[in-house]
């Protein structure tokens, strides 16, 4: 097993696909493509590449940090009881654990991920 793992924006494989749970969406009709391209230290850490198009869900992180670099797209993410931040491609972020707020994608977006959630 190596220890150096790159992560490939344009994966050639076939991703997986869904939508939001019902009681996260907002507005809109926004789907999700997921290429997990990493799993380590038990199923706590995930790395990979995911999509949406446009719409507006709700993001509620619970335990889990997430590190984020949007290669294309638009975002707008507005946390609870705060302002909106815009953010593009070329942008990175971390929503920490606890982070609860709005999720609105306004150009479809592609962004590489790492999901760190702690032992039960």
């Amino acid at each position: 097993m190596s220890l150096l793992k790159t992560v490939d924006p344009s994966p050639s494989f076939a991703p997986r696909e869904n939508q939001p749970a019902a009681d996260r969406l907002i507005s809109g009709n926004p789907s999700f493509k997921t290429w997990a391209q990493d799993v380590a230290h038990g199923d706590l850490v995930h790395t990979g590449v995911w999509e949406a198009t446009p719409g507006v869900t709700r993001s509620i992180k619970g335990d889990t940090f997430e590190f984020c670099h949007l290669l294309s797209g638009v975002v707008e993410i507005t946390p609870d009881g705060g302002s909106p931040v815009i953010y593009k491609a070329g942008d990175s972020f971390v929503m920490k654990p606890g982070f609860v707020g709005v999720w609105k994608t306004v150009e479809t977006v592609r962004k590489i991920y790492v999901t760190v959630t702690p032992p039960a």
